[in-house]
């Protein structure tokens, strides 16, 4: 009976890990069998680098998206991977732990709070902020996107940072205190490296937060699709671009905006090659 019952287990350990698998393969099949014949009859190269989008015109070029998506996700990443990482710092071997408890819970609330929402603060709060304090333009930027996104992916990386920080053996710490290293030599010497593999999961989840935000980047970009021209001027992301024209597209346009999707999905199996790789190296070195 129990040799019954642990196969069936496995069987259904199996199928949720197939499940999983087919819903990745299924997207992949949508995005590529829908998305690379709008490209074949664009032309890939107008269609990646065009830097016109105007569909009533049959005009289909994506690299201002693309140039917006890059430029607000890295200003996403200068703003949130410092604040978090010391973040996480702080929470792992600092905070008292009286306050812990509610430092914890406001970070698990920032996750869970709807990207609609955080919309609403950028452009009630950050746009005219920015526009009071720059006096160009109307405040929907790339710097505001840039803030906003910061914002958003905070809890990520402070979530698997300080988990990657905590499973760092205590020995390690203490004989770099031992030695005569102060504590925060030993935690940025020492602890952090040694966390490496895991601070770069927290960034990598926070950049796929990043470059995969949609409303909240529509309601503080600008949504102009143009090629940026400053981070004071409004541009538009490959997500916006999708959401904000699907919902009348047809034919052709329509599949040039799945196509964006496609280009999409490639830049984040490029960013996780990237960093495979990056720890496959490591992990080799050491």
């Amino acid at each position: 009976m129990k040799k019954y019952k642990e196969q069936v287990m496995h069987a259904v350990f199996f199928i949720a890990a197939c499940a999983s698998v087919l819903a990745v393969a299924l997207i992949c099949l949508f995005l590529f069998v829908n998305g690379i014949p709008a490209m074949k009859e664009i032309g890939i190269f107008k269609f990646l680098l065009g830097t016109m989008w105007k569909p009533g015109n049959n005009i289909y070029g994506i690299l201002p998206m693309i140039m917006g998506s890059i430029y607000v996700t890295a200003g996403a990443i200068l703003i949130g991977v410092p604040i978090g990482i010391l973040t996480s710092v702080f929470m792992a071997s600092y905070c008292p732990k009286k306050v812990y408890r509610f430092f914890k819970s406001a970070i698990d609330l920032l996750a869970g709070i709807p990207s609609v929402v955080y919309g609403f603060f950028g452009l009630m709060m950050l746009v005219p902020l920015i526009r009071n304090l720059f006096h160009k333009g109307n405040g929907s930027s790339i710097l505001s996107a840039s803030i906003l996104l910061g914002i958003m992916i905070l809890p990520t990386i402070i979530g698997v940072t300080e988990s990657a920080i905590r499973a760092v053996p205590s020995n390690y710490y203490e004989g770099s205190l031992a030695l005569g290293a102060t504590k925060e030599r030993s935690l940025f010497f020492v602890v952090l490296p040694a966390a490496k593999s895991g601070l770069i999961a927290g960034v990598v989840l926070g950049i796929g937060r990043a470059i995969g935000e949609t409303m909240a980047v529509v309601m503080v970009a600008g949504n102009q699709a143009r090629m940026p021209a400053g981070i004071l001027r409004g541009v538009r992301t490959m997500t916006s671009n999708i959401v904000l024209e699907m919902g009348y597209a047809a034919d052709l346009h329509r599949e040039a905006l799945i196509a964006t999707g496609v280009v999409l999905f490639v830049f984040i199996l490029i960013i996780n090659f990237c960093v495979a790789r990056l720890n496959k190296g490591e992990s080799g070195h050491a």
